[in-house]
């Protein structure tokens, strides 16, 4: 089978680049969406690589393409010489290096052993690769088969139409997880005004969606490590003098080791002057001070994130809504692999009475499903306070923060945009959620609420429209 499609597309190689010059359009849309997923710079693998034009549009610091055509590889070489082509089957493949993306376009149609396929590709992962694989959508098999009549698109030797079920069967049994799933191209040739508005916002809708040509899954490797990780739990407050002592004391002990900072924002009830006498009366805990100079949680949140020392980033609210007997839920979740960015939902127990008003429950329902439509991963509910990462996915997240911009007066949608961004596995812990015993609420609902409709067009334009 194997000789067959090498042969087959040793025959094409020559050719590809008449291919790719009648479909422009949809190449450059294809390219666009994996930049999207991989930021440049990145390690990238590419199996089933042909002559190599994605692997260069995505201009990786290590770039490395396997197929099983000998001549579309030698095309690739003399095209692109600053990237490692190899000729064969990924088990051939001998290279020692982990890969931040491994691309697989279009080529899980075409192998007799997917579940065996996938499985090679673990000795190239590590803990933060992630797969990318686009494929075919099964709706459009007879047009694509005419298309290849015609001349206009490049004949493949596909036996396998494959659905997102049941490729993400063969990513459990491989050993990875799917994370997400994307849908992109309505129109894959030109028509002027007609393909971008269809490509770039009627594709995204709801059931037109389900009716596009190129599905994507991103997936990530598992792997069984649940070593002990140092822990910063950043406190931020203001005006919370009758709860920071608590949020010591009745923080369980856990990790192999833990700090808490303290970002204090102006408070006017003494709430700095608590902290210092909290410091001095638990000597035995690591406790850092730090005095706000910005506004508002989520300039509190980076800036408590910035002095951070230990490998797991945790925020837990001085109001103490979220029990802080309940942190050590969202640190076993994110040691034992269930996820990479743990939000809590405090929508799923019943809440104590006065803990959320009534305004504010309608609010959260509706911008929880506003945002999994466009985020494509659940997100119940998305201000809850207690988010959970490791650091290093953090100063990854910080590092790309050019694409969103300092936008997020909340410090929520700064991390779950990033998170999102990142392809990070989202993982939400219901709480429940407790009455304030101190102190009076910082939300404004109507002055929020304005503000989260604006995130909402923000990721629209960002992230679901682009």
């Amino acid at each position: 089978m194997i000789d067959k499609i090498s042969e087959h597309y040793d025959r094409l190689a020559g050719e590809r680049d008449a291919y790719r010059a009648r479909n422009a359009y949809y190449y450059s849309l294809l390219n666009k969406h994996y930049r999207y997923f991989i930021p440049e710079g990145k390690k990238v693998l590419e199996v089933g690589c042909s002559t190599g034009e994605l692997l260069n549009a995505l201009n990786p610091s290590v770039g490395v393409g396997i197929d099983v055509s000998g001549q579309s590889i030698g095309i690739a070489r003399q095209k692109f010489p600053r990237l490692q082509f190899h000729a064969g089957g990924i088990e051939d493949l001998k290279a020692d290096e982990k890969f931040d993306y491994i691309v697989l376009s279009g080529l899980l149609g075409e192998l007799d052993d997917i579940q065996g396929f996938l499985g090679q590709l673990k000795k190239f992962c590590g803990p933060d690769t992630r797969l990318i694989i686009e494929y075919y959508s099964y709706v459009w098999q007879y047009i694509l088969r005419l298309g290849e009549g015609l001349h206009l698109k490049i004949p493949q030797k596909i036996q396998n139409w494959i659905t997102h079920d049941d490729i993400c069967n063969f990513l459990t049994l491989a050993g990875f997880d799917a994370i997400k799933k994307e849908r992109a191209i309505l129109i894959p040739r030109y028509i002027p005004l007609i393909s971008y508005v269809f490509n770039r916002y009627i594709a995204k809708l709801p059931v037109i969606n389900a009716l596009t040509l190129n599905h994507f899954i991103i997936a990530r490797p598992l792997f069984d490590d649940r070593r002990e990780h140092s822990v910063t739990i950043v406190v931020p407050c203001r005006n919370e003098r009758g709860n920071i002592e608590q949020a010591i004391t009745r923080t369980p002990a856990f990790g192999a080791q833990q700090e808490f900072i303290f970002v204090e924002g102006g408070s006017k009830d003494g709430t700095y002057e608590e902290i210092e006498r909290v410091i001095k009366a638990y000597p035995e805990k690591d406790i850092t001070l730090i005095k706000q100079t910005g506004n508002g949680k989520g300039d509190a949140v980076r800036l408590g994130y910035s002095r951070a020392k230990n490998d797991v980033l945790m925020i837990l609210d001085a109001d103490l809504t979220v029990a802080p007997e309940e942190m050590p839920k969202f640190y076993e979740a994110l040691r034992d692999g269930k996820g990479e960015f743990i939000n809590g939902c405090r929508l799923v127990y019943p809440m104590e009475d006065e803990a959320m008003r009534f305004l504010n429950l309608l609010g959260n329902k509706f911008f929880s499903l506003f945002f999994t439509w466009l985020l494509g991963q659940r997100f119940k509910d998305t201000l809850c306070g207690t988010k959970v990462m490791y650091r290093r996915h953090y100063e990854e997240l910080v590092a790309n923060r050019a694409y969103f911009g300092d936008f997020d007066p909340f410090g929520d949608f700064d991390l779950i945009f990033g998170a999102i961004k990142l392809n990070l596995k989202v993982i939400e812990l219901p709480i429940r959620y407790k009455s304030r015993r101190y102190g009076t609420t910082q939300i404004q609902r109507f002055r929020h609420g304005w503000l989260l409709l604006q995130m909402c067009g923000f990721a629209m334009r960002k992230i679901k429209f682009i």
